[in-house]
């Protein structure tokens, strides 16, 4: 066998069907032929090994979600990457019901030509929970999942540094970070409207907190807990489930056993600083596992 079919072969069977009986290990087989064989990096063969006892794990996601290149195809062009998950984004919002979603679709017809200025950064807490809801979300959602996954790498995470740290609380401002995707200073440019991508570690809370911006939340791993007064009781819902907040009304989120992962979106006031309002059960919701 020439080393050219070899290689095809051997690439096959790294996309051995996800979810079927060893498939992980076939696909670590592959990967260390391909690795022994000078075609693939120790970073990417350790992916396959760190998920050849997860069969329902993709590792192409956690190849993306970790800048990594997935083999078998070329090295992917940030500008097309992002306008595909805008593109992706855009249909899957067109499924959410509810005045907000059509409020943030009135704002994507906002942003002003293609993508430019990309600067991406990588962040821990995205290398870190980020492949693990991606892994939720591709049983459900493949298209949007391997979008995001293929982005990821491209984008510039933020850890959100504004709040004082000893009133939103220690978890939150080490345990999440975000990336804008539309936006004044984002890869796509848009006037007084933002939206993006948004990640929570497990288990962390969101303490109550408001802002002038109306926001929507379209979560797509959960189940997770919300609320919309302090010292209210929570409201645990799935994935998928959309969270509008008008302006100025108070919301808390408390992340579940899967890291939260949502789409963003801002569709005014955009400049105006977000503030947090004190709670007498941050302690309990601290503890809380849902």
């Amino acid at each position: 066998m020439n080393a050219w079919r070899f290689k095809a072969m051997t690439e096959d069977l790294l996309h051995f069907a996800v979810g079927e009986k060893g498939s992980g290990r076939v696909r670590y087989g592959a990967a260390m032929a391909l690795y022994q064989a000078g075609h693939m990096s120790a970073e990417v063969l350790e992916v396959y090994r760190e998920l050849s006892a997860h069969d329902t794990r993709d590792p192409i996601t956690v190849l993306a979600a970790r800048g990594l290149p997935v083999p078998g195809q070329p090295p992917s062009d940030g500008v097309a990457v992002l306008s595909a998950l805008v593109a992706e984004i855009g249909r899957y919002l067109a499924m959410l019901p509810g005045d907000g979603p059509v409020e943030v679709r009135q704002g994507l017809a906002r942003r002003a030509g293609p993508v430019t200025g990309i600067a991406p950064r990588a962040n821990p807490v995205v290398a870190a929970h980020l492949p693990v809801a991606l892994a939720a979300l591709v049983a459900t959602h493949p298209a949007l999942a391997y979008a995001i996954a293929a982005s990821a790498a491209h984008l510039n995470w933020i850890t959100y540094d504004g709040y004082p740290r000893d009133r939103i609380g220690d978890a939150f401002a080490t345990g999440h970070a975000f990336a804008q995707l539309i936006g004044q200073d984002a890869p796509i440019r848009a006037p007084d409207f933002d939206l993006g991508l948004f990640v929570i570690a497990p288990h962390v809370l969101y303490r109550d907190h408001h802002h002038a911006a109306p926001e929507l939340y379209a979560p797509l791993t959960g189940p997770h807990g919300w609320r919309f007064q302090p010292d209210a009781p929570l409201v645990v819902t799935p994935a998928h489930q959309p969270v509008w907040n008008p302006a100025n009304r108070p919301h808390l989120t408390k992340v579940g056993p899967v890291p939260f992962l949502c789409i963003y979106a801002w569709t005014r006031d955009t400049d105006a600083l977000a503030h947090v309002i004190p709670a007498s059960d941050w302690p309990a919701l601290e503890a809380l596992r849902l």
